[in-house]
């Protein structure tokens, strides 16, 4: 496994999985209607089969080392689509997750 690979998968699956719950929030709490939703739906649907790609095989370490991009690339997106902006606290919780999707996906194994 590459981590390159790796990276740009776990961004790919942000994007699907944030991208995702963002249009169905909009079509319902901005009453955007159904076609958000729906496309919002089948981004949610796509992220499911992003993870399976990456290489390690063990669903638990991908889905734990995701959880930490989620939640960097979750603020990432409310300052680019929502305004948001984070404090240092949000910052600093952040890089702290990340510094876990490295230890958990990246760690030499033995």
């Amino acid at each position: 496994m590459t981590i390159l690979r790796s990276v740009a998968l776990f961004a790919l699956a942000a994007l699907t999985e944030i991208g995702g719950a963002w249009l169905v929030w909009q079509g319902v709490r901005e009453h955007r209607g159904w076609a958000w939703i729906g496309a919002g739906v089948v981004s949610l649907g796509i992220y499911g089969f992003v993870a399976t790609l990456q290489q390690d095989a063990n669903f638990g370490r991908i889905l734990a080392a995701y959880g930490g991009v989620f939640v960097a690339g979750s603020l990432l997106w409310a300052m680019a689509l929502d305004g948001f902006r984070p404090d240092r606290y949000d910052i600093v919780g952040a890089l702290v997750c990340l510094v876990g999707v490295a230890v958990i996906m990246y760690a030499p194994r033995g």
